[in-house]
């Protein structure tokens, strides 16, 4: 079975309705998880911890697509699409 890995990071935005990083030396690497349950929960306890911060924004990586070039991701897994 192939192993999913998911990384869950986040950081300041420039603007709330961009995907753009004030700046990437501070982005949050909260860790990278095992199966997309466990980096959902990461990224939803992250997300309610800076809910204060319209400019805060955390993500879910699909670290395993990543691997495999030949495989699609959708439009909403795509960061600035």
């Amino acid at each position: 079975m192939a192993q999913r890995l998911h990384l869950v990071f986040g950081g300041e935005l420039i603007d709330p309705s961009k995907t753009v990083f004030r700046n990437v030396d501070d982005i949050h690497i909260v860790g990278i998880f095992p199966d997309y349950e466990t980096a959902h929960n990461a990224w939803k306890a992250e997300a309610q911890r800076t809910v204060d911060n319209a400019h805060m924004r955390y993500f879910i990586a699909h670290l395993h697509r990543l691997r495999d070039e030949a495989q699609n991701a959708s439009p909403t897994e795509e960061l600035g699409a």
